[in-house]
């Protein structure tokens, strides 16, 4: 509904449509796990490949080599390839309408967006681990939780500290959340490795020159904050 009170059927029309498929792609992408789970996959990779091919449809007896195709094999990728690239304006009006409730509302906005990992990082900053909490209640999405970690270590700037662990200790309490972690691909674990490093070295700098005499203060509360995070995410040890 615009300033005058005029309902735009046209934007609710594709508002619909954006959360029907992604309710589709959440329910196609659990049943391939499911799949992947009663077929005992030997490898994450696998499991990954699985469920990133689900949306794919399996020929049938009458397609034929050279045959011409009346609907595309890949329809995922054929659609990404018809969508124009969003102008400056779209994006910024993403970015500030992004207030997801549900985990299809959340999926289906993320993947709109064609900004840079800096700018998904601030979104995930100025959400906050209690609303990523809430919307990811029952599971977060397949493939999220790594593009989570990968994004924050990557953007990770001096001063977000106490917002990061935010972060970290709100994804730490949606539902699946360990295996969620057991999934994560080795470059996911080396990212969430990387950051918890960056994060330990911070508040230990913190720790060593603010602390007054044995008196706890904030940053050693954060370190260990840290630590329980670290064993939730699966890091043992911290690199040196």
């Amino acid at each position: 509904m615009d300033n005058s009170g005029i309902i735009d059927f046209s934007a609710l029309e594709r508002e619909l449509q954006a959360a029907v498929e992604a309710d589709e792609k959440y329910h196609r992408e659990n049943e391939a796990k499911f799949r992947a789970v009663q077929q005992n996959v030997a490898t994450y990779e696998e499991f990954r490949d699985i469920v990133l091919a689900s949306h794919l449809k399996p020929l049938d007896k009458q397609d034929k080599a050279n045959a011409a195709r009346k609907q595309p094999w890949n329809p995922v990728s054929a659609g990404n390839k018809e969508r124009t690239a969003p102008t400056i304006e779209i994006i910024q009006t993403a970015l500030s309408d992004f207030q997801p409730r549900t985990s299809s509302e959340f999926m289906r906005d993320w993947r709109r967006l064609d900004g840079g990992s800096l700018e998904k990082y601030g979104l995930l900053l100025r959400l906050g681990g209690g609303v990523l909490q809430g919307v990811f209640s029952a599971e977060v999405g397949f493939g999220l939780l790594g593009e989570f970690l990968v994004i924050i270590s990557e953007c990770l700037q001096s001063g977000d500290e106490a917002a990061v662990i935010g972060l970290l200790e709100g994804l730490s309490k949606t539902g699946r959340f360990g295996l969620n972690v057991s999934l994560l691909s080795k470059a996911e674990k080396e990212a969430c490795r990387e950051l918890f490093c960056r994060l330990w070295k911070t508040v230990e700098v913190d720790c060593t020159s603010h602390q007054i005499q044995d008196k706890p203060s904030e940053e050693s509360n954060r370190h260990h904050i840290i630590k329980c995070l670290m064993d939730k995410y699966g890091i043992c040890e911290i690199m040196s």
